[in-house]
């Protein structure tokens, strides 16, 4: 839905076409979620579709611009008024990833952490530096606000990941640590030997 009330919310500010669009969303949001045209005139054409856009005629290269209807307006305001429902979290490669290596034998769960924790350090890193050129390029007209904020996004996302990968990587070893220390149960005796102790038991 955030492409969908993306394209609309750029649309409320004058008629656009498609590659303007693509061109504008990549632009606020850094590129961070990058569009083609195609999946654009989709999502422009099942806005048409629930009456949220219309056609806003061509110009004289044959582009075909769109604008947000009124009913466009008003359901662009309401999602800008609705928190993002968190009742569904959206699905977590990672911890999908995790929650079925500790279930398949063979696997070695530590390494994939430790993968992974690298991975998303060097991640960190990355949008630190951008972050960093961001704010030197920053001229106080707030044109990069968008794109800072996403940045920041990412940045407070990869550190709440790596600290939920230290949190899994001491939750294995405590894991590792009762497995060791579970005390065995002895085995039960063979039905022969069993028979044999309880004649012995008789004779007493």
């Amino acid at each position: 839905m955030s492409i969908r009330h993306g394209l609309l919310a750029l649309l409320d500010q004058g008629p656009r076409y498609g590659y303007q669009l693509r061109t504008e969303f990549e632009a606020r949001t850094g590129a961070t979620w990058p569009l083609n045209v195609g999946q654009v005139y989709t999502t422009l054409g099942r806005l048409e579709r629930d009456g949220l856009v219309e056609s806003a005629g061509e110009d004289d290269e044959g582009h075909q611009f769109y604008a947000a209807t009124d009913e466009g307006r008003s359901e662009l305001r309401r999602w800008f008024e609705t928190p993002v429902p968190r009742t569904n979290p959206p699905r977590d490669e990672l911890a999908i990833k995790l929650a079925m290596a500790v279930t398949i034998p063979g696997v070695d769960v530590a390494s994939v952490v430790h993968g992974q924790r690298r991975h998303s350090m060097q991640a960190l890193q990355d949008y630190t530096r951008l972050k960093g050129r961001a704010l030197a390029a920053d001229d106080g007209s707030g044109k990069d606000l968008a794109w800072l904020l996403v940045l920041e996004q990412l940045i407070f996302q990869t550190e709440a990941e790596i600290r939920w990968l230290d949190h899994c990587e001491s939750r294995l070893a405590q894991h590792a640590e009762r497995a060791t220390a579970a005390p065995t149960e002895p085995a039960a005796a063979p039905p022969a030997r069993r028979a044999a102790k309880s004649r012995d038991r008789g004779r007493l």
